[in-house]
């Protein structure tokens, strides 16, 4: 059984990409590489087809981190069926998707997996502004995804 998760913000050129990058790593990390899929996409589709934002791929390099084959995608209605797991950066994602989703699906904030992060955290869009904004996502999405990573190996055991 493959268990799927998906990332999503508002352009996925940013934080959802970065958050899928860093997500796999930990998971690969973990063992659970083989068992887990990671993908991203965004509430808009403007930026579809285009990839990441060249400050976010300079920052995960900077950590060691790939995000060279990331393109961008538009999450739609259809694709709850495909995931076990949908994370939104922010609130706003978070509304778009629970509008989007299906009766019972549940969709998460993906800082809701940091405990250290206070009750209804975002990571906030680094767009609009400069390398320090970047940064913070970068560590914010480490931070949280260990907490991701653990939720998804109870939930397949």
């Amino acid at each position: 059984m493959t268990y799927r998760i998906c990332v999503v913000c508002m352009g996925n050129i940013c934080r959802s990409p970065m958050a899928e990058v860093v997500l796999r790593r930990v998971l690969e990390d973990r063992g659970l590489g083989k068992q887990v899929v990671v993908e991203s996409a965004g509430t808009g589709g403007w930026h579809v087809g285009e990839p990441m934002d060249e400050r976010a791929l300079g920052i995960l390099a900077e950590r060691g981190y790939d995000g060279a084959a990331h393109r961008a995608r538009q999450f739609t209605a259809d694709w709850f069926d495909r995931y076990d797991l949908v994370l939104a950066m922010d609130r706003d994602n978070l509304a778009n998707l629970r509008r989007l989703a299906p009766p019972g699906v549940e969709v998460r904030l993906f800082r809701s997996f940091d405990p250290a992060a206070p009750s209804g955290a975002e990571v906030p869009d680094p767009y609009y502004g400069g390398r320090e904004g970047f940064e913070e996502v970068l560590s914010l999405v480490e931070s949280a995804a260990e907490g991701v990573a653990k939720h998804v190996a109870d939930e397949i055991g």
